[in-house]
């Protein structure tokens, strides 16, 4: 499958066109162009929220910045989900489909917020780009690979500035991790470990049953999105969507883009080479093992390779364990260390290298290195990397509004640390798990039982974004889309 942008068609598919003035007379207007003692149109953004309740809520709220940018519309398929983005913004039109607020609205949104399930973002981000939107997209990025290539494409060919939503890639402490690598105070970097307590929402449980009433006022046409249809289910929505690959991309997506985000930036990684997984299994009956295909198992372990990079002179494998797996100490931590202080060790970072060991929580927080020769390195309580006191998860949001104004190449849009430049190839090697894990759990009849045949390593071509040793596992790179919904 090779790379090639591609243009997005939905239901309502007259809504682009009728929309398309924005793309030539979008309004933000330079403050030199008007001259001193004028307040340019670019000090104030006008901003949407798709997906305005869960992560959604924080997303909008801070993106506002306590009403230096305007919230001129909000649009949530549950107003129950988006009650306090309601209440805090009452002023704002209200949708239930993003596509009518873009019909009605589009001439009066400078940029968007997306915060909806997961398999919702690519289809929105790309009409939203498509019209000159800027996009701040929670993570993952996208729910599958050939989404977050096409994302990383169409950010630079609609010329807007984007940033997904893995906050932790503002924190400061991120760079001190960068500054001590590049140092060599560890050396080339051969093993990665990074773990997560999650899924913390019921995952590899056998797949919701029943038709139970909806409760009113939900638009589930809207909130099913690209997906395969199903009908709806309180297993789904709220929350709990994460678990099934229908709309949610497990743990690994949940978190990954936090944690890998760290060996990500300071290692200087791009496109992986080979993957290999292994996945618990659940047993209710005795010496037969749950098969639940359309669902994320309750823990895996994932090893992806990296080759060399500029930065680090060495071949590479992550680690990856979820469902409260985590390594074991390595040699050059003492034993009486956690290995992470975040949530007695619930998630963390190793980074081993040849002379020690770069260590951290999620989101970069309290970065330490363990030397081979016993001495022990922690960031300076003033230190210029500590993270700022009086902006919201790091500014993450901020700086996108504000890279926003200053435009598309400008230098805040260089300076973002989540642009889809970088985020993109970043879901890429996340979801590159996840397309594993679900080639693990492929089999075929044979005699009384089954045979497992995707249960191998998995050699990857990243420029093609195609797996070359087993075909049936680029199934997983893209997914079949709902009718009306696709990315063509």
């Amino acid at each position: 499958m090779k790379s090639k942008q591609k243009d997005m068609t939905v239901s309502r598919r007259d809504f682009v066109q009728k929309s398309a003035m924005a793309v030539g007379s979008f309004f933000i207007v330079p403050r030199h162009v008007l001259g001193k003692g004028f307040t340019a149109p670019s000090d104030k953004l006008n901003l949407a929220a798709i997906g305005a309740g869960g992560k959604g809520t924080s997303d909008i709220f801070n993106a506002s910045n306590n009403g230096v940018n305007n919230v001129t519309a909000l649009c949530d398929v549950d107003y129950k989900q988006a009650a306090k983005s309601i209440e805090r913004f009452p002023n704002a039109a209200k949708y239930k489909d993003w596509r009518v607020m873009f019909e009605k609205e589009g001439k009066n949104i400078d940029a968007v917020t997306i915060s909806t399930p997961d398999h919702n973002h690519a289809v929105i981000a790309m009409a939203a780009m498509q019209l000159g939107k800027h996009v701040y997209v929670q993570k993952p990025l996208t729910h599958n690979i050939y989404e977050a290539r096409m994302m990383t494409e169409a950010a630079r060919k609609y010329k807007v500035v984007s940033q997904m939503g893995n906050q932790g890639a503002s924190n400061p402490a991120q760079l001190q991790m960068v500054e001590w690598f590049n140092k060599g105070l560890v050396g080339p970097v051969h093993t990665v470990q990074i773990w997560t307590n999650r899924p913390v929402w019921p995952q590899g449980i056998p797949t919701p049953s029943g038709k139970p009433d909806m409760p009113e006022g939900i638009a589930w046409e809207q909130w099913v999105g690209p997906a395969q249809w199903v009908d709806y289910h309180p297993g789904y929505h709220p929350f709990k969507w994460r678990g099934w690959w229908n709309f949610g991309t497990g743990a690994l997506g949940d978190i990954g883009c936090h944690t890998i985000d760290t060996p990500f930036r300071v290692l200087g990684l791009n496109y992986p080479t080979e993957v290999e997984c292994s996945v618990g299994a659940v047993f209710i009956k005795d010496w037969q093992p749950e098969w639940i295909p359309e669902g994320c198992p309750p823990s895996s372990s994932v090893e992806i390779k990296f080759p060399a990079t500029a930065k680090n002179k060495t071949e590479m494998k992550m680690v990856w364990m979820d469902g409260g797996l985590r390594p074991f100490h390595p040699d050059w931590i003492p034993a009486s260390e956690p290995l992470s202080t975040d949530g007695n060790g619930a998630n963390g970072v190793l980074m081993i290298g040849t002379k020690g060991i770069i260590a951290c929580d999620m989101y970069g927080n309290n970065p330490k290195i363990y030397m081979k020769n016993g001495d022990k390195i922690v960031m300076a309580k003033d230190s210029k990397y500590a993270a700022p006191v009086n902006l919201p998860e790091y500014g993450h949001q901020i700086h996108w509004t504000e890279a926003c104004k200053a435009g598309f190449g400008s230098d805040k849009h260089k300076g973002l640390m989540s642009s889809f430049d970088y985020s993109g190839p970043l879901t890429e090697t996340v979801l590159m798990g996840n397309l594993a894990i679900r080639s693990y759990m492929l089999r075929k009849a044979q005699g009384n039982g089954f045979d497992y045949y995707g249960r191998k390593k998995l050699l990857w071509n990243g420029t093609d974004m195609k797996i070359t040793n087993f075909d049936d596992a680029n199934q997983f790179v893209s997914r079949p889309y709902r009718d009306g919904w696709k990315l063509v």
